[in-house]
């Protein structure tokens, strides 16, 4: 099973594909595969970004009787 990487392992390996790109010293085959890697990365990213901001509205929007914030989950 392949473990999800956190929003800032999958940022960290973003920066370090962008590098081995901008280099230049790499194979069409390897850019290839990394433009892939770097996709399903962004992805990742978008998610949780998306993700994060569903709870902070939520947070924010959502108050009880006592002006407490509602915690919901989302899917």
């Amino acid at each position: 099973v392949k473990e999800e990487k956190t929003f800032e392992k999958a940022f960290k390996r973003l920066e370090e594909i962008l590098e081995k790109m901008n280099d230049g010293k790499i194979s069409i085959d390897e850019s290839l595969k990394l433009y892939e890697e770097a996709d399903q990365l962004i992805l990742n990213c978008s998610k949780r970004l998306s993700e994060a901001e569903k709870k902070i509205q939520v947070l924010t929007k959502e108050r009880d009787e006592k002006g407490q914030p509602i915690l919901e989950d989302f899917d």
